[in-house]
């Protein structure tokens, strides 16, 4: 199993969907989830340092686990089937300072509940459980990340903005232009 993390909400560039990207410890490897605009606005709000004026369903959730006596240890997504990512959610009683050790459970002790990732992931997020998932998921949804490229690139940019005048820009733009497009051209009939 590879430790994910929640590295932020993406839009679909054609559906205009939201997509929460996991990525993987190294930086190497995002897997992204299609998940629709509540879900989003769930995570987003998992991820933010403010906590809402009132309990939205996840901090509600949250809340529920703790007057049970229950703690999330992690969320585990460990199968795509139909083009839809399964997770469970992993439950134990809360510790008292006493009894196993962190990271032991007995058989017994452990509850296992079915959930869809993006509930999952925001649940997590409200109770600083890890989110897990299995290496074949990994391997078969992930997209590559190239974060030393990405980072070039935008130094490379920066240095084309720091070293470029706007007459410079608009002097490339009109030599970029086609010659259909330039003034006085009549396209022929």
């Amino acid at each position: 199993m590879v430790e994910m993390r929640v590295a932020g909400i993406a839009l679909d560039a054609a559906s205009r969907s939201p997509i929460v990207l996991l990525r993987d410890p190294s930086g190497r490897r995002q897997v992204p989830i299609w998940i629709d605009q509540a879900q989003a606005q769930n995570i987003l709000a998992g991820l933010s340092e403010e906590p809402p004026t009132r309990p939205l369903s996840h901090d509600l959730m949250a809340d529920l686990l703790d007057a049970g006596g229950l703690q999330l240890d992690r969320v585990v997504i460990h199968t795509i089937e139909d083009s839809t990512f399964r997770a469970v959610l992993k439950l134990s009683p809360a510790s008292d300072g006493e009894g196993a050790a962190p990271g032991e459970e007995t058989p017994a002790s452990s509850i296992e509940l079915d959930a869809r990732p993006s509930d999952a992931i925001a649940l997590a997020l409200r109770t600083g459980s890890s989110i897990w998932m299995l290496e074949e998921v990994v391997a078969d949804a992930s997209i590559p990340v190239d974060a030393e490229a990405d980072a070039q690139e935008q130094d490379n940019f920066r240095r084309f903005l720091d070293s470029t005048s706007p007459a410079d820009l608009v002097r490339h733009l009109k030599q970029a232009r086609p010659e259909a497009d330039q003034p006085g051209d009549e396209p022929a009939a």
